[in-house]
């Protein structure tokens, strides 16, 4: 199998003040949320790579944790936005109320809880279409129009979106449109028994800390949001060879005529990724191989990030759905069928 890479040996990229500050913010992130890495490294990725995460799991699992822990960490604002029927898209967004002045009454527009670094839209699912729509050019185009008049998003700015797979009455399934438009659907699963312990010890030492019986250890400053701008353009440098970019393509393009590589996938898939999902691949990879301290991306890289990047994009039929077949078991058939060089 070729390395998609370029024809010199793989080597290490060069020393990185941003690599060291975001593997830091990791660590960190890491000691407060235990047994939940994938979802760390999840949000570091669609941070690096400017995109939105949609976080999906049963309750209790440390979804919101993980988001504020981020927060407190980074050097960025958090808002958060709890997702219900009765929620207004102005609630979000926000409006222009009308104010006295100086020099009169007057509108002024006041920013909603859109308006900040990060965006925890807790339970999303549980709002109408219209309040979901609300978050599509925010998402997308990183700006927010009301009544005729544009207003930017900050620099650093990520949506992350949660919702609960069960207890679906009283819920709105997400758009296609705007699941399209997460870089990254995360599914996060329980921890494993000595991880459940060590959560128990750790709730112990926090609840202890905040009755006073223990002094809390000095918090480390809060890893720079130019940390984050600074890594993004090392990203932008990370080599993608033509073989890699046509593994990508290859991938996506099996998710698109899934007849081509026969039964059962043929029968599985009714409609296939986006081009955004190409564009998830390629920018997502970018960040893993970046990460891992390497300066060009490998299938490695690619497959690491695939499931994250597509879940979310697949169609399945009625027949798939029937046998048991979910997104990620058709994605593992993919990985399977299409060869990398």
């Amino acid at each position: 199998m070729n390395d998609l890479g370029p024809s010199t040996p793989q080597k290490a990229a060069k020393p990185s003040a941003a690599r060291d500050a975001l593997l830091d913010l990791k660590e960190r992130i890491g000691k407060s949320v235990l047994g939940q890495d994938h979802l760390v490294e999840s949000m570091l990725i669609a941070l690096l790579a400017n995109g939105n995460v949609l976080i999906e799991s049963l309750p209790g699992l440390a979804k919101t944790r993980a988001v504020k822990t981020l927060a407190r960490q980074l050097a960025a604002d958090l808002s958060r936005v709890q997702f219900t029927p009765d929620l207004l898209p102005s609630d979000v967004t926000g409006a222009e109320i009308y104010v006295q002045t100086d020099k009169g009454g007057q509108f002024q527009f006041q920013k909603g809880p859109i308006f900040a670094n990060l965006v925890l839209a807790d339970e999303i699912n549980r709002a109408p279409a219209k309040v979901q729509s609300a978050l599509l050019e925010a998402m997308e185009e990183r700006q927010v129009t009301v009544a005729g008049k544009t207003y930017k998003m900050p620099d650093l700015f990520m949506v992350l979106a949660t919702e609960n797979p069960i207890e679906q009455e009283g819920t709105y399934p997400l758009p296609e449109a705007q699941l399209d438009r997460f870089l990254m659907h995360v599914v996060v699963s329980y921890p494993d028994e000595a991880t459940e312990g060590e959560i128990i010890k750790l709730n112990r030492a926090e609840n202890a800390q905040k009755l006073g019986d223990h002094a809390a250890a000095p918090a480390p400053a809060p890893v720079p949001q130019q940390a984050i701008l600074d890594a993004r353009g090392e990203i932008d440098g990370v080599f993608v060879s033509d073989l890699a970019q046509k593994y990508i393509v290859d991938l996506v393009y099996a998710t698109r005529f899934p007849g081509r590589y026969g039964d059962p996938l043929g029968k599985w898939i009714q409609i296939g990724a986006s081009p955004r999902g190409s564009l998830a691949l390629d920018r997502c990879a970018r960040v893993r191989a970046w990460l891992d301290g390497q300066e060009f991306v490998t299938p490695e890289h690619v497959r690491a990030v695939m499931h994250d990047c597509l879940r979310h994009r697949l169609i399945l039929s009625y027949e798939a759905i029937s046998q048991g077949v979910n997104a990620d078991k058709a994605i593992d058939k993919i990985a399977e069928l299409v060869a990398a060089a």
